[in-house]
């Protein structure tokens, strides 16, 4: 049995050019969010996208993950503000593929320096669930900068 399990779905409409969907979480009921083909290669244009989602998971999960690592440490951040970048590149023989999760990390954490804090990072990213499912499949990397 999981430990937590939790729902989005999606509604489409028409092909994949021109078409358009509409994606809801329903687990936490959070709103629902159109989706389209241009809003993933194009402009946005108030639309999400797969990679935008990925992104935001990335990004909330490695800053849960890294808070603890931190706080294991001796060392609980004061604050850390996450960003993932996912990127979708074409891909070789047609059609795309998303190739990375740039992680970026600004924090203030007393007892570190910026080596240090550079380091921790590296290593929280290891007990990421999200890195973990997509590592292998994708670039991960992870940029630190500990401001004062």
């Amino acid at each position: 049995m999981a430990m937590a399990d939790r729902q989005a779905h999606t509604l489409w409409e028409g092909p994949l050019i021109g078409g358009k969907g509409d994606t809801e979480f329903a687990s936490s009921g959070i709103g629902r969010y159109p989706v389209t083909w241009a809003a993933r290669t194009e402009s946005p244009d108030g639309k999400t996208s797969p990679e935008e989602l990925l992104a935001a998971a990335h990004a909330t999960c490695y800053a849960m993950a890294f808070s603890h690592f931190l706080a294991q440490a001796g060392n609980a951040p004061e604050r850390l503000h996450v960003t993932s970048t996912v990127s979708l590149d074409p891909k070789e023989g047609g059609g795309v593929v998303v190739t990375r999760s740039a992680l970026e990390v600004n924090g203030v954490v007393q007892g570190y320096d910026q080596d240090g804090f550079q380091q921790a990072a590296e290593e929280a990213e290891k007990g990421c669930p999200i890195s973990n499912a997509i590592r292998g499949n994708l670039e991960i990397t992870v940029k630190a900068t500990l401001e004062s």
